[in-house]
């Protein structure tokens, strides 16, 4: 386990700058989650608790980011759900400092002893030798292309990305070998890489998504308080199509109560934007996640929050959550059931149901004059 940075917060308590700790109903500026819940893994469950000394609503300094070094020999993740449709996946950093609410990854930062919390937007792994580890991955003897995506964790663009460039290295690598490579984020960084993507892209090479989960600018820096605004992620969009992209836009997740009602303007704009197809994921609440956005509601869309659960639990069965394969993503149940064909109905209207062009994984070659595979003279 990696030891952590001294003085930075333990899981029960949330520090500032100045190490001072945060009350319950204070809000951390430009972090998503409310709390530092202990990760399930810990010895001892903490609840931080209000002593009379702090304010309600208070606002406080930022949370200071602290970056660590992922000591990873392998820039590779695999999978086996049946209902993804790729198995391997590249992640440069652990964690994100999008800080949205919702993500799926941050229970994965309490296997390192680290709050899927404050912890999970504020304490992240880098790994600086990526596109070293990416290339020796390609060199194995007998290895064949296949479908990788880069970001499906946590964003590749996220900002710690415009000064280390670790996935633009990593990009790097995808274009000398000519191997295909798909991605999704939700930053407009991911424009300054188009002087590789572009060329990739004209010899079908490489395809992106934008995750766009509403159009509504106050509720995207409430629930996403680090990422692109909307309006800037159709700029991406747009962007990523001029450059001979095909582009997704996924709406993930839909939550409902608060952004279902968005499907069809949602996918209107994505579509004039340059969008060629459309995917969304039901909101997942496991393990962790659950009570991170419970408070979340009950601070932020408190008028919300019991019908937002209670739709949730009468598209999961009767609990807050359902593990089980091809319905984890999309719910079951009337609601569930309208949603799907709202949204199916939606790409229909828009032209978002197209198949897109397979990516050309023929052109795969290791260049000559590789450390492993030197040149003839």
């Amino acid at each position: 386990m990696t030891e952590r940075p001294s003085g930075y917060a333990l899981n029960a308590h949330t520090t500032t700058p100045d190490d001072t700790p945060v009350a319950p109903g204070t809000s951390i500026r430009g972090r998503g989650a409310r709390s530092n819940i202990s990760g399930r893994y810990e010895a001892f469950q903490r609840e931080a608790f209000d002593d009379g000394w702090g304010v309600d609503g208070e606002e406080v300094s930022a949370l200071r980011t602290t970056v660590l070094k992922d000591a990873s020999r392998s820039i590779i993740a695999t999978n086996q759900s049946p209902d993804i449709s790729f198995d391997q996946s590249i992640n440069p950093y652990r964690g994100c400092e999008h800080g949205c609410i919702y993500c799926y990854a941050r229970p994965s930062h309490a296997y390192w002893g680290y709050s899927p919390g404050l912890d999970f937007e504020s304490v992240i792994f880098t790994k600086p030798e990526g596109a070293k580890l990416l290339e020796q991955f390609f060199n194995r003897p007998g290895y064949r292309p296949k479908p990788i995506v880069i970001g499906a964790n946590t964003d590749a663009w996220q900002p710690i990305e415009k000064r280390l460039e670790i996935t633009r290295d990593i990009l790097k690598v995808f274009a000398r070998y000519k191997h295909p490579v798909s991605f999704i984020t939700k930053s407009t960084l991911v424009l300054r890489d188009l002087d590789i993507l572009g060329p990739m892209a004209e010899q079908g090479l490489a395809k992106g998504a934008i995750s766009l989960t509403t159009l509504d600018r106050k509720l995207a820096r409430d629930m996403e308080p680090r990422a692109a605004a909307p309006h800037r992620r159709l700029k991406a969009i747009e962007g990523l199509a001029s450059a001979g992209l095909p582009v997704t836009v996924m709406m993930a997740p839909i939550i409902p109560a608060i952004t279902d009602r968005e499907i069809e303007p949602l996918l209107e704009q994505a579509a004039g934007a340059g969008a060629s197809s459309a995917g969304y994921v039901l909101l997942r609440l496991p393990m962790e996640i659950r009570d991170l956005f419970r408070e979340w509601l009950a601070e932020k869309r408190p008028d919300a929050a019991s019908r937002v659960i209670s739709l949730m639990r009468q598209m999961r069965g009767g609990r807050d959550y359902d593990p089980t394969w091809m319905r984890r993503g999309r719910g079951q149940g009337p609601f569930a059931e309208m949603i799907a064909k709202r949204f199916r109905a939606a790409m229909r209207c828009h032209q978002l149901d197209t198949r897109q062009k397979p990516l050309d994984f023929t052109r795969f070659e290791r260049p000559l004059g590789d450390a492993e595979q030197p040149g003839l003279f």
